[in-house]
């Protein structure tokens, strides 16, 4: 048995703002991927993931009906059978491996689903979502059920705001471009629900909430509009903005030994460096006008390339 694939994704921007209504933009990144399979003859890490499945299953149960129907009874079955989650996609690293999971389940055993293949409405999307965030709360507390809305549809996903989620093309790569998103590998593993967990903390402050609507949304919502209409030029004037707001703002989120790396894609502007996800280790993400000279600044880092311009 191996079910169909279903990848990793990059929340390019919309970190954090997404919980209070910034924009942002979801791609699907096929580098990484997983599979629900069955084995006979499984490795040590693959019965970890099936112990890990029959938690998740009996989380299942306690979802309201009305909100999503699954067949449990087979789920039982093929986690009883050794069924587990194969995937390349690293955990704590930002870029969804539980929404792999949960996109996964949903494919395979929820009653009545929404297909990829349907007309997908904005209602078919938000209602896509709310069952994700439900699924998904069990791994991280509170999800928005963006990641596995992402890897289920494979698609782009543009967020206006909490209710206006709508599918979206972005401009196509250019393999011969100079330029580049890119991911950079902090080598910690980082936890969501601590770093959300301050965010939350600190949205208690008058002078932080005011920080992020009047800086921090700000920008994500020009980069976003900038990156999708492809004005280069304007995008990296505004994501070099949304790097200092976040080094002056999110340090807690920033590990230590990456403060000075930050500070330095500011000042030389051969690189800018923001969150990936949550933060606290897992993947930083940097855009740069010139990959060679960023590639030369980072030397001594592991870099993958996301997306050329």
């Amino acid at each position: 048995m191996k079910g169909p694939l279903f990848y990793s994704k990059i929340l390019l921007f919309g970190e954090y703002g997404i919980i209070k209504d910034s924009k942002g933009l979801s791609i699907p990144y096929n580098f990484f991927k997983g599979a629900l399979k069955r084995d006979k003859n499984p490795s040590e890490e693959a019965i970890k993931s099936n112990k890990n499945l029959k938690k998740f299953t009996h989380y299942l149960e306690t979802i309201d009906k009305e909100v999503v129907l699954f067949d449990l009874e087979k789920i039982k079955q093929d986690i009883a059978a050794g069924m587990y989650f194969d995937s390349s996609i690293p955990q704590g690293y930002g870029v969804g491996s539980s929404g792999a999971i949960v996109a996964a389940f949903y494919d395979k055993y929820a009653q009545n689903k929404i297909t990829v293949l349907e007309n997908l409405t904005r209602e078919k999307l938000l209602k896509l979502k709310a069952i994700f965030s439900e699924m998904e709360s069990f791994f991280h507390g509170k999800s928005s059920g963006l990641d596995p809305l992402n890897s289920y549809l494979s698609i782009p996903i543009l967020i206006n705001s909490k209710d206006n989620i709508e599918a979206t093309g972005i401009p196509s790569q250019q393999s011969k471009g100079k330029g580049a998103v890119f991911l950079l590998d902090s080598g910690i593993i980082g936890e969501t629900a601590p770093m959300v967990g301050i965010f939350m903390e600190n949205m208690k402050q008058e002078g932080f909430r005011k920080m992020l609507k009047d800086q921090f949304i700000k920008h994500t919502d020009a980069c976003v509009d900038d990156f999708l209409k492809g004005d280069i030029k304007s995008l990296f004037s505004n994501t070099k903005q949304l790097s200092k707001v976040v080094l002056n703002h999110f340090k807690p989120m920033i590990p230590k030994q990456f403060h000075e790396l930050w500070k330095k894609g500011i000042e030389t502007n051969d690189y800018y460096l923001k969150l990936c996800g949550s933060g606290g280790g897992g993947y930083i993400l940097g855009f740069t006008e010139d990959f060679n000279k960023a590639q030369k600044s980072l030397s001594g880092y592991k870099l993958e390339v996301v997306y050329n311009f």
